[in-house]
């Protein structure tokens, strides 16, 4: 069962709508605008939520970042060559 909807009324610039309506498929604009609205809704969310956590931890460092980013990458390629260069 989906969600209830609404009938709202937004203004926008047109080249955007206009954009969005070339790329929004057989779903049609709506769903396509309902789809942004609710990532930008998710961002926003997070943002709230970095905020938060960096008010009680302090901020999180570029070298913590990149820490990160190379453990990834290091987990994609394991999980690409089926575990081989696991630690």
């Amino acid at each position: 069962m989906s969600e209830p909807t609404g009938k709202y009324s937004i203004t926008m610039p047109r080249d955007i709508a206009e954009a969005a309506k070339a790329r929004s498929g057989p779903s049609g604009l709506s769903a396509y605008v309902a789809a942004a609205v609710a990532r930008q809704i998710e961002r926003d969310n997070l943002n709230e939520l970095i905020t938060v956590a960096e008010a009680e931890h302090g901020p999180v460092t570029d070298e913590e970042i990149q820490a990160l980013r190379d453990r990834l990458h290091q987990a994609r390629d394991n999980q690409a060559t089926g575990g081989a260069n696991a630690a």
